[in-house]
This record gives structure tokens, sequence and C-alpha cells, in this order.
């Protein structure tokens, strides 16, 4: 399958699943919404309070009526920090079922889209954005969003207490929400580049960690540092730029704020000489036109965490349409050994010309067809063909009848031993790895693939055994014994075909003889192999011969009669090339 953008639609698709994920939570939103209001309409509270002390306690010199005045207000409070709580933990926990319904759907595309070229950015930062999109919705300025409604309300509240108060709070209302927009426009790209520069160091870094023994052994870790530290130094003075604009703009807005409160104060002073506004009014109107505001510098301050969650909303949709969800699909029986493939033509990600083109080809139980070629003749293409990672462009694959696609990924996955030319380990323990990672694993079937694989000894003499610690790089284990573990695990849980890509790349001749006779018992017990190979030991076991090149298969059918042809087009185009000698 080739890389390519999502489409339009497929971003429009992706969209629409996160909106139906969205709304699985409308209830809660309606919950915060209605506690929102509550608390703004309790932030009414100070203003009042204040206008009543200064124009009726004052005034009428009653000190019942301040201590009455002022246990209402406790008591208002007490209900608004309650309600403003609740509201925080109820977004918190929105956040987090986001998170939850989305997590193993991001994994999966991620991993699919990884796998086949689809996306490769967005597969890249898919935990990131998510996690990006949780925080968002979790922080101040979400709920900011909430209040900003009632910022026209307590503006239109303070024409009540005279026009040119009113006049005032528009204006710095409006010239508010011009910082806020300058400060989207202008920071939008400061961000964008801090957010990639970012993602390469952090990349880079994660090489550098992965290939610490090459580094140290071919004395490459100053060039290394080198390379790192620059992409540390963009990052860094990416991040310093944005945060310069971004707190640029939040110092404008919140000096803006407090020259506003003390103007209202001013004109309400002056109000108050003039007999228009008494002294009450003009504390309450300072009072109501920064709880107007704040919601607004909220935004203006907090802009980075809300585009970074824009941003990743944008980026899971492009992913999550770029990977449509996986279909449910009819558990077929466990399939014989039986592969066809039929005018099958493979495109590897992100190219335009076949690796493979209309091959044919059928393998029965109990046979093993050993794969050779020339480098780049698309052995290894079909090795991942076979396996499921890549789709064929044309054509099908068909196991027990049934084309891949049919099978459920991982169900599939179960009945493939998938030994690629590079083994990876993850991070667990050798039984961890052995087992595919299951949370369950079966201890039986974990040594009897070790066996098969001949590192059940080799694993029995590390200090602790099975249980021993791994990290992606193999740890402590030896090439070639990477290669035995990844061995086991492509024979863990009787898998009905093994695909087998250079596996005598690392192996000494012990592994070799392993190799050779796990493929000796696979044709024993009716199971089918391929084996991908440069090496003629590789191929020992193998009855069936399948010569590729120029992504064509040449020969195909019993070792020794493929052998013979190969041998005797050899010495056809020697001759050719000696008559052609002989005439020049």
């Amino acid at each position: 399958m080739m890389l390519k953008e999502p489409t339009r639609a497929e971003i429009r698709e992706g969209r629409a699943e996160l909106v139906d994920i969205r709304k699985r939570s409308r209830g809660l939103y309606w919950f915060v919404a209605i506690f929102s209001s509550f608390v703004n309409a309790l932030m009414l509270t100070g203003p009042l309070y204040m206008l009543n002390v200064y124009d009726r306690v004052l005034g009428s010199r009653s000190f019942e009526t301040l201590v009455a005045l002022s246990v209402l207000v406790g008591f208002m409070y007490l209900m608004m920090g309650i309600l403003d709580y609740a509201r925080g933990r109820i977004m918190g926990r929105i956040g987090a079922q986001l998170q939850t319904d989305l997590d193993e759907r991001v994994f999966n595309a991620a991993m699919t889209a990884r796998a086949k070229g689809r996306a490769t950015a967005e597969a890249a930062t898919g935990q990131r954005d998510l996690q990006s999109l949780q925080r968002a919705i979790t922080s101040p300025v979400a709920m900011a969003l909430f209040d900003l409604p009632w910022t026209l309300i307590f503006m239109l509240g303070i024409f009540v207490f005279h026009p040119y108060l009113g006049y005032l709070a528009i204006t710095g209302g409006l010239l508010l929400i011009m910082v806020a927009i300058i400060n989207q426009l202008t920071s939008k790209r400061p961000l964008q580049d801090a957010n990639e520069a970012t993602h390469r160091a952090e990349n880079m870094g994660e090489q550098l960690r992965t290939g610490a023994d090459t580094i140290q052994a071919l004395g490459m870790r100053k060039a290394a540092f080198q390379r790192w530290i620059d992409l540390r130094n963009k990052s860094l003075r990416a991040g310093i730029k944005a945060g310069d604009l971004g707190g640029g703009f939040g110092s404008v807005s919140k000096s803006f704020r407090l020259f506003l409160q003390s103007a209202m104060l001013g004109v309400g002073a002056y109000l108050v000489l003039e007999g228009e506004l008494t002294p009450g009014a003009m504390i309450a109107g300072s009072i109501l036109l920064g709880r107007a505001l704040a919601p607004i510098e909220m935004l203006v301050g907090q802009w980075p965490v809300l585009h970074r969650g824009h941003t990743g909303w944008i980026n899971l949709a492009r992913l999550l349409g770029a990977v449509p969800p996986t279909k449910a699909r009819t558990e077929l029986p466990r399939p014989k050994a039986l592969l066809v493939a039929d005018q099958v033509t493979v495109l590897p990600p992100g190219e335009t010309k076949a690796s493979l083109r209309m091959i044919s080809f059928t393998v029965n139980p109990g046979e093993a067809v050993g794969v050779i070629g020339p480098s780049g003749a698309g052995k290894s293409t079909l090795a991942r063909a076979l396996s499921g990672l890549w789709a064929p462009a044309g054509g099908t694959i068909r196991l027990d009848g049934a084309a891949l696609d049919q099978y459920d990924p991982d169900i599939l996955g179960s009945y493939i031993g998938y030994l690629p030319q590079t083994v990876t380990l993850l991070a667990g323990t050798i039984r961890d790895n052995i087992a595919r990672m299951s949370s369950d694993p079966d201890d039986a079937a974990v040594i009897k693939a070790a066996k098969r694989a001949a590192a059940h000894e080799m694993i029995l003499k590390l200090p602790d055994g099975y249980d021993t610690i791994l990290d992606p790089s193999g740890g402590r284990l030896s090439g070639g014994q990477v290669q035995r573990v990844g061995l086991a695990r492509a024979m863990y849980g009787d898998p009905v075909y093994l695909v087998l890509d250079e596996p005598n790349s690392n192996l000494d001749n012990e592994g070799s003889i392993a190799v050779n006779n796990a493929i000796r018992m696979m044709r024993q017990e009716g199971r089918c192999v391929f084996v991908m190979a440069h090496r003629p030991a590789a191929i020992e076991q193998c009855d069936k011969l399948m010569y590729v090149d120029g992504g064509v298969i040449k020969a195909f059918g019993p070792t020794d009669e493929v052998k013979a042809q190969i041998l005797a087009n050899r010495a056809q185009i020697d001759r050719g090339k000696g008559q052609g000698g002989g005439v020049t």
C-alpha cells in the first residue's frame, strides 16, 4: 500500500468518529454547563456584597445587617467553591473517559499505519496527540470556555450601574478579544515549530539510546552528541520563541485587565463625584469587570495548551480517517496449511513501483519452500505479504481458501510464525517475548517453542533463565541468541505456517541446525514453511524452491528441478556472452 496523505473524505470520517466518541460524555458536559451557570451566577456575590456594604451598611451603620450579609455571602461562596470543584472533577473524568475510549483505537491505528505506511507522522505521535487532547479537556482553559458566554452577561450587568461604565467594559473586552485573536494568529506557527523540533529531538535521543553500543564502539559519541544537541538547541530556541510570544501576550492581557479595572474605578469615582453613581456601584462595577474579563485572560494565557489539544484533535482525525476501525469478522475454523497466491502484486509503502508483480503459486501442507534470488528481488516483500503486514495491491493470498484479510489480524497472527531479518525484542522477560507478550502465557508452550528453536539450554544458562529481563535491543544477549529467541517466538502456539526471512543471518552452526530441525518438524506435522535465504544451508530441508528476480517468479517447483533450471539458464547466458565476445 502506498504512503499517502489521508484524503479529505478520510479526515471527515476520522473527525466524525472522534465526535461520536466525544458524544458519549454528552450528559457530563451538560452537568458541567449547568454547574458553570450556577458558579458564574454566584460570582455576582462579591459585587452585590460590596454594593450593599457601601450603600446600605455604611449608610445605616447597622451591625446586624453586616453580619447577616456576611453569613449569607460566606454560604454562597461555599456553594460556589463546591460547584467549581465538582465541575473540575467532572471535566477530569470526561478527559479520562475520552482517553480510555480512544487508547486501543489509536494504538491499533498507529500500529497499522506504521506497518502499511499510512499517515506516518500522525502514527508517530498518536498517543502523544491523545494525551494533549486529554490535558486540554482537563485544564482550566476548558472550563473558561464554559464561562465565556457569561462575559457578555456580566458586561450587560455593568450597564445597569451606568452606561459609561458599560461602554468602557465593552471597549476593553473587545480589545482583549483582539489580543486573543492576534495571539492565536501569531503564535500558531511558532508553537507548531516548537512541537516539531521537540519531537525530532526526542526521536534522535531515543535512537541514540537504542544504538548506544554501536555509538560507543565506533567512537561516534562526540559526533552523535553534536547532532542531538543541535536538534535540542533548535527545540529550545523554538520553545523559547513560542513561550516569549505567548508570555508577552499573556502579560499584555493581564496588565490591560488590571488597567481596565483601575479605569473602571476612576470613571466610577468621577460619576460618584457628579452624583450619578453610588460608591458601592463603583466598587461592584470594578469587581464585575474583572470577573467578566477573566475567561478571556485565561484563554490568552493558556493558549498553548488549547493549541496543542486542537492540534492533537486534527492529527487524530487524520490518523483515524486513514486507518478505519477493524470490522468484526466471522471467526473461521483453524485453517490447514494450504497457501495459494493468485496474481499477487505488492507495492511497498511509499513506493509507486511494485516489488512483486502478478505472482502465483500453491503450497500444500507439509511443504517447505526456499525463496532465493538476488538482493532486491522481492524476497522480503513476499515475506511481509505472507505474514499479512503488506496487503496486496492486486490479487489475493488465500489460507485454506480464505483471503488473509478475512481473518481477524490478531487471530491471523496466531496462525503465523514470522521471523524478520532484524529481530526486535520488547521490554519484558524472555518468557514474555517468546509468549508474544501474552498476559497469561502458557509456560509449557513457551518451553516447547524454545526447545524447537534450540534455545532452551541457552536460556537456562542465563542467570535468571526464562525470567531474564530484556530491553528492546536484547540486553545481554548476542545477535545469534536474539535470533533464536525470535525463532522460538515465531514457533510459539503451533503456528499453521512459518515465514523465515534470512533466518541464518546471525546464527552459528548450532542455530542453523536448529532452523533446519524446525523446518523438518513443521513439515512432519503437516504445516508449511517459507524460507527467504541467500545461504544454501538455510534451504537444506526445503523440498521446493522459488527463484524470484525482478519481482517475478522465474522458477518454482521441486528443489532439484529448479536448481537444474537455474544452472541451465546461467550456462545459456554464459554461452551467449561468449558468442557475443567472439563476434566482437
